[in-house]
C-alpha cells in the first residue's frame, strides 16, 4: 500500500461530469490499494470570476485589509471543489472527507494573496487515512497565526499538494492538468515540441521560475527539498485507464540522475510575456544605492528579476531590473515618490513591452559556448538583446515582446530540441 497524493487543476475539475470522471479516477486507485489524499483547484475560471466581482467593488489602491477580504472571498472556490468532489466520491461508494485548509491546519504567515506555508499538522489526515477514507485539501489556501484564511497566491494549489505530500511523506505526488506532461517548450508556439520523460528538479525549477506555466515554482521548490517523487500528467485521458500505464505516463521530475535521464545539452526553452523592464537613469554610483533601489521594492513585496547596471560615467550610473508586469505600476509609484527624490535623480524609465526567454539544461554545465549559439541564433533572426542573466543551468534574455515567438522557434531549432535524445 503506498500513499498517494492526487492533485487536480481547474479544467479537470470545470463541470461536474469532469468531477465525476475525476472521482472515478481517484476511486480506481484507492481499490488498487492506496492510501489517497486529493487536493483539487476550484472550478475553472471561478477564482478569476470571484476577483472580478471584487475589482469592481474594491478601491484602487491595495492595502492589507483589503487583502485580507480577496483571500476571504478567493478561498471559497477550493472550498466548492472539495465538497463537490467528497459528494462524488460517496455517490462511488467510497468513504470521503473535505477539509479546508484551516480545518487541517495549513499554517502560513500572514502575506496575504502571497502567503507561505509554514507547518501543517497532519494528525487529521492520518486518522481517516487509517480508518480508509479519501481525504481531500483545498488547495491554495491555509490559516495566519491570527486565524485569518491566506492564499497563496496564483498556481497556490500545485504547492499545497506537493507540500501535503511532504509533510505526509508521500510516495508519490501526481499532478493532473490539462497538458501531458512538460514539453521542451510550449507546443502551441512550437509544434515540433517533444514531451520530456523525465526532467530534474534543478531544471524544472529553473523552468517555472522562468516562466512555465506548468508547475508553480513554489511547488518545485518544495518537491526538491524533500525529495518528493512529482509527476506531471493528464486528466483527459480516460479515467479507466490501466493504472500502471497511467502511473508510467507524463513526465517524472527527479533528484535522480542516472543514465536514463536525458542528457541534453538543452532540455527546454522557457519563456515569460509577464514582464516589465524599469530603468533608474543617472544615479550616484556610490556603494549603498542598489541596496536603495531594490530594497525598497523588495520591501513592498515586489519581486525584482533580472539586474543590470551599466558602467559609470561622471559618477553617475544607470540601474535597470525586472518586475511582474502586475507590480509594474505600484513599483513605479513607489520609486517616484519614495526612492527617487533621495537619490537625487527624477529620470526614471520604464518598458512594459518586453519578454523573456530562456534555455534550460544541466548538460550545460559540462559544455562551453552554449551561450553563444544562444546569442547566435538569436542574432541571425536580427533580435537585439537588452539584458542577459545566467546561471549554471540556464541562460536568460530580455528581449522586444513581438520577437518572442521567434525567438522561441529560432532556439529551439538551434539546440535540436524536436530530436529525441540519443
Amino acid at each position: 500500500m503506498a500513499l498517494i497524493v492526487h492533485k487536480y487543476g481547474g479544467t479537470s475539475m470545470g463541470s461536474t461530469e469532469r468531477i465525476r470522471n475525476v472521482a472515478k479516477r481517484v476511486a480506481k486507485w484507492y481499490r488498487a490499494g492506496h492510501q489517497m489524499v486529493v487536493v483539487p483547484s476550484a472550478m475553472s475560471g471561478e477564482t478569476n470570476r470571484l476577483l472580478a466581482l471584487a475589482k469592481e467593488l474594491a478601491p484602487s489602491r491595495q492595502t492589507d485589509a483589503l487583502c485580507r477580504e480577496l483571500d476571504m472571498l478567493a478561498s471559497t472556490g477550493e472550498q466548492v471543489s472539495v465538497g463537490l468532489l467528497a459528494i462524488a466520491l460517496q455517490a462511488e461508494g467510497l468513504e470521503a472527507v473535505s477539509y479546508a485548509g484551516w480545518q487541517v491546519p495549513i499554517r502560513t504567515n500572514n502575506a496575504y494573496t502571497k502567503a507561505r506555508i509554514t507547518s501543517i499538522d497532519d494528525r487529521k489526515v492520518r486518522a481517516d487515512l487509517s480508518a480508509g477514507r479519501v481525504v481531500i485539501i483545498t488547495g491554495f489556501q491555509g490559516l495566519d497565526e491570527q486565524g485569518n484564511i491566506t492564499t497563496l497566491g496564483r498556481g497556490g494549489s500545485d504547492t499545497s499538494a506537493v507540500a501535503v505530500a511532504a509533510a505526509m511523506k508521500a510516495d508519490e505526488c501526481l499532478i493532473y492538468t490539462d497538458v501531458d506532461g512538460v514539453y521542451t517548450t510550449d507546443p502551441r508556439v512550437v509544434p515540433e515540441a517533444r514531451r520530456l520523460h523525465t526532467v530534474s528538479f534543478e531544471e524544472m525549477l529553473e523552468m517555472a521560475s522562468l516562466g512555465s506555466k506548468v508547475l508553480q515554482i513554489r511547488s518545485v521548490e518544495f518537491a526538491g527539498k524533500y525529495r518528493v517523487p512529482l509527476r506531471v500528467l493528464s486528466s483527459f485521458t480516460p479515467w479507466d485507464i490501466d493504472i500502471e500505464q497511467e502511473a508510467r505516463s507524463g513526465t517524472l521530475i527527479t533528484y535522480e540522475e542516472d543514465e536514463k535521464m536525458e542528457q541534453a545539452i538543452v532540455s527546454g526553452i522557457a519563456f515569460n510575456r509577464d514582464e516589465a523592464k524599469i530603468s533608474v537613469l543617472g544615479v550616484p554610483d556610490k556603494p549603498g544605492i542598489a541596496y536603495n533601489i531594490v530594497g525598497a521594492v523588495a520591501d513592498a513585496n515586489i519581486e525584482v528579476d533580472m539586474i543590470i547596471q551599466n558602467l559609470s560615467k561622471d559618477g553617475r550610473t544607470d540601474f535597470s531590473f525586472t518586475v511582474n508586469r502586475n507590480d509594474y505600476a505600484r513599483a513605479m509609484d513607489l520609486l517616484k515618490t519614495k526612492v527617487l527624490p533621495a537619490l537625487g535623480t527624477e529620470t526614471l524609465v520604464g518598458d512594459t513591452k518586453i519578454c523573456k526567454v530562456s534555455i534550460v539544461g544541466i548538460g550545460m554545465r559540462s559544455h562551453v559556448g552554449v551561450a553563444s549559439k544562444m546569442f547566435r541564433a538569436l542574432s541571425e533572426e536580427g533580435i537585439n538583446i537588452q539584458m542577459i542573466s545566467t546561471s549554471e543551468i540556464k541562460t536568460s534574455v530580455v528581449i522586444d515582446e513581438k520577437y518572442m515567438e521567434l525567438a522561441v522557434r529560432a532556439l529551439h531549432r538551434a539546440f535540436d530540441l524536436d530530436q529525441p535524445p540519443s
